[in-house]
């Protein structure tokens, strides 16, 4: 994917992806990630000129240039990325790449699968709703400690250390924590309500995050929701929006099909099943927001699925 032997600093950027076969596997739209020595992470230092049509993967992805910029369209929306500016792509997000005719770039791939499993992960599972363009002046408060984290995980990856990987992970709980705990303290995150209830309200959003976690496969609705809140309809939908970017029905509807994704792992469940044990009744109703998510049915993804990545990496 390129090779930055002429770099400032003396970390070989070629050798420690060595194992990589030469091919990208795309499907229907659909990346199969090779991950790194079947380890959950893969990181390039890309150089190459090659524009990649719109796709998706399970990884999460983070694009990083260092010289030239880099574009990419994500849901019809174009990220121009220069050097000192990233772009974090969640995964299962359609998106297309652009490249300059010369430059030099980062590409991160993460599972995050287990990170999302771990108390709290709701949050960060809310963090991904949507893709994060990170700039300086659009997070002056953080911006220095994540874009030096990030440089911290690319070093660590391309210096092969023993235990790499799981510095890297603890370096990215970092980076997310920093993300969560900036966004908390955004005075404009529930612009309308005191600040003294701030907190609490934060707190409440955080448990009932926990809670549609646990019990997505059963009958949620809104209304139900709002009253464990203890707010009206209308107050709860707004404040519910300001938090995660989304409506509840969406939220709930991205948490069920991402239990769909794990559960089309396993092929002794039918789609019946699978759509039954993620929440829905009805079948048409699965398949089609399913589809909406995906770009492909749920009995497609699943023949990918079996075609290129283990069972444990699904996410």
């Amino acid at each position: 994917m390129g090779n930055a032997k002429n770099d400032k600093r003396t970390i070989n950027y070629y050798d420690v992806n060595s194992d990589w076969a030469g091919d990208r596997t795309v499907t229907d739209a659909q990346e199969i990630v090779q991950f790194h020595n079947n380890s959950t992470i893969r990181i390039w230092c890309n150089e190459q000129n090659q524009d990649y049509a719109t796709h998706w993967h399970s990884a999460m992805e983070i694009i990083m240039p260092m010289e030239n910029h880099y574009d990419v369209e994500i849901n019809q929306i174009s990220y121009h990325i220069n050097p000192g500016e990233f772009l974090l792509i969640p995964p299962g997000e359609m998106h297309k790449l652009i490249a300059p005719d010369s430059g030099r770039r980062f590409i991160l791939l993460f599972d995050i699968s287990l990170i999302t499993k771990l108390k709290g992960g709701t949050s960060i599972q809310a963090l991904l709703l949507q893709p994060l363009f990170i700039t300086k002046d659009g997070y002056p408060k953080i911006y220095d400690e994540v874009y030096r984290l990030l440089l911290d995980i690319t070093d660590e990856y391309f210096s092969k250390n023993e235990y790499a990987e799981l510095t890297i992970y603890s370096l990215l709980l970092s980076f997310f924590v920093k993300f969560i705990n900036n966004r908390i303290q955004d005075e404009e995150l529930f612009p309308n309500v005191r600040q003294s209830r701030q907190k609490e309200y934060i707190k409440k959003f955080n448990d009932l995050l926990d809670f549609i976690n646990l019990h997505y496969s059963e009958e949620l609705n809104l209304e139900s929701m709002a009253a464990r809140m203890g707010f009206s309809k209308f107050h709860f939908s707004r404040l519910f929006k300001q938090y995660t970017n989304l409506t509840f029905n969406d939220y709930l509807n991205f948490r069920r099909l991402k239990a769909a994704e794990e559960l089309l792992a396993n092929p002794a469940l039918s789609i019946i099943e699978v759509s039954m044990r993620s929440g829905y009744s009805s079948i048409s109703t699965f398949n089609r927001l399913f589809r909406q998510m995906k770009h492909c049915t749920p009995s497609e993804y699943r023949s990918k699925k079996r075609s290129g990545v283990p069972a444990d990496k699904i996410q």
